[in-house]
């Protein structure tokens, strides 16, 4: 019985060991910084910035009842038309630039008396156009619809500096964010003890510019369906690019 007592006494010292070894006043980091306490602040900067880039997406369509040729043959002639003017209305040195996308040529059926019939065949083609020259867009899309562009698919206005922007807003939020965490450490009695973590995101809202450009687009087409000899160029508004920088930060307390 004595033999047992004793080995159960020394096993326990042997657990104790390591922990009394430790030298005088050592504290376990990890345990520090869970009883440490923290703020957490978030800011997000704004400006409202004029766009100087845009793109948009000029459609052709054409169709022909009997032949696939002359639907293709007709498409690249209005094609040809339409892209011999717009690269002449571009400036590739400020990096503009057109490129065919999304081309297709198809037989059109319909159901007639529940049976698919043949109807046409048809040909698409989307002239993709990237420009600075966003004074010039409201001619190029109004002489594009007289050459025989059918429609516009799209117009997106953007940032070519879009990371001038992000870096300036970014550094606006990170000091708000600093500020804001001293003056919160500073009613509660404390002060600020180091950044425990930081968090940063930066974007663009082009909502309103798009549908506004997209309203224009639609009067653009009307009325040179309506007056093709009309020689003045539906206005079409830029608006403006709000861009957004959120910084959240956590901070150490004493």
């Amino acid at each position: 019985m004595k033999k047992i007592v004793i080995a159960s006494m020394f096993s326990a010292a042997l657990l104790v060991m390591p922990f009394t070894n430790l030298p005088a006043g050592a504290v376990n980091k990890a345990d520090e910084c869970e009883k440490q306490g923290v703020v957490s602040v978030s800011y997000t900067a704004e400006k409202e910035v004029s766009p100087d880039t845009v793109q948009i997406s000029i459609a052709v369509k054409t169709t022909d009842k009997y032949s696939m040729q002359n639907a293709s043959k007709q498409n690249k002639e209005i094609s040809d038309k339409i892209y011999n003017y717009l690269k002449g209305a571009i400036n590739p040195a400020n990096n503009d630039y057109i490129k065919t996308s999304n081309y297709s040529a198809r037989p059109v059926y319909v159901y007639q008396d529940r049976k698919q019939v043949f109807d046409k065949y048809e040909v698409s083609n989307n002239i993709i156009v990237h420009t600075k020259n966003i004074d010039k867009i409201a001619q190029m899309i109004d002489k594009s619809l007289t050459l025989g562009a059918t429609n516009v698919d799209s117009l997106n206005f953007s940032l070519s500096s879009k990371d001038k922007y992000c870096d300036e807003l970014l550094t606006k939020a990170t000091t708000e964010v600093v500020n804001r965490a001293n003056v919160v450490a500073t009613a509660a009695g404390t002060s600020v003890d180091g950044i425990k973590s930081i968090g940063t995101s930066c974007s663009l809202n082009q909502y309103q510019a798009v549908n506004y450009a997209r309203n224009s687009l639609m009067m653009a087409k009307a009325a040179v369906s309506e007056d093709a000899a009309v020689g003045s160029s539906s206005p079409i508004e830029a608006g403006v690019i709000k861009v957004y920088s959120t910084v959240n930060g956590v901070f150490r307390l004493k």
